[in-house]
């Protein structure tokens, strides 16, 4: 495995994790340049921008700098950059808790297994719900403590969506599920709400470093 692969970086930088079952935690990201799905809420579009071109071991380098409790790669989508799997593998190699952000787009298979992958599902109001990798959900049915997947929702009809959505493909129950309201968008109270009377075995999150920091900072 050569560490001299490179790969397009958005941004590097030392946060709090916001949006998975590590929430709270202080967080190294390496957010990957690139994405070409278009979400309506997309809060990255920056990550769409070229980016800066650097190595494998540059890149692992900065974030062990940070010297978090764990290190995420983001983006973007971050797997649409062939280097990610190398890249998710060396850290690995050098820090026990490697996580994966993806938007649920593609394929997660080739994503070295010590790498807790957290997967995007993304719901009607995205304008992208039909993009949706259902391969994932199989595997992660084999595997489910290396995946939790996440719903950002808009509305009462993501919502119904969403409860339809991950119940039709088996997972409540055998999956971590984490829904989240969208935002700016819908009222937390609403969502937690529709989730306790429903009964729905889902955590529930808002996306804490929007909470702490400006919703639409960069490095954060």
């Amino acid at each position: 495995m050569s560490t001299e692969t490179t790969l397009r970086v958005s941004e590097i930088f030392h946060s709090i994790q916001g949006e998975s079952s590590l929430a709270g935690w202080p967080c190294a990201f390496v957010r990957l340049a690139g994405c070409g799905h278009g979400c309506r809420y997309c809060d990255t579009a920056y990550a769409k921008e070229a980016g800066t071109v650097m190595t494998v071991e540059q890149i692992v380098r900065r974030a062990l700098a940070f010297d978090a409790p764990c290190i995420e790669v983001t983006g973007g989508e971050p797997l649409l950059q062939p280097g990610a799997f190398e890249l998710l593998s060396e850290l690995c190699d050098r820090h026990p808790v490697v996580l994966l952000e993806t938007g649920g787009f593609l394929p997660v298979e080739r994503v070295d297994p010590r790498v807790h992958a957290i997967i995007d599902i993304k719901a009607p109001s995205s304008g992208v719900a039909a993009e949706n990798c259902a391969t994932n959900f199989a595997l992660a049915l084999d595997t489910p403590e290396r995946f939790e997947f996440k719903i950002v929702v808009a509305s009462r009809e993501d919502y119904e969506w969403a409860k339809s959505y991950i119940a039709g493909h088996g997972l409540p129950g055998k999956c971590s599920i984490i829904f989240g309201p969208v935002f700016g968008h819908l009222e937390p109270r609403l969502l937690a709400e529709w989730i306790l009377r429903d009964r729905l075995p889902v955590r529930m999150q808002l996306q804490l470093h929007k909470y702490i920091w400006q919703p639409d900072a960069r490095g954060v």
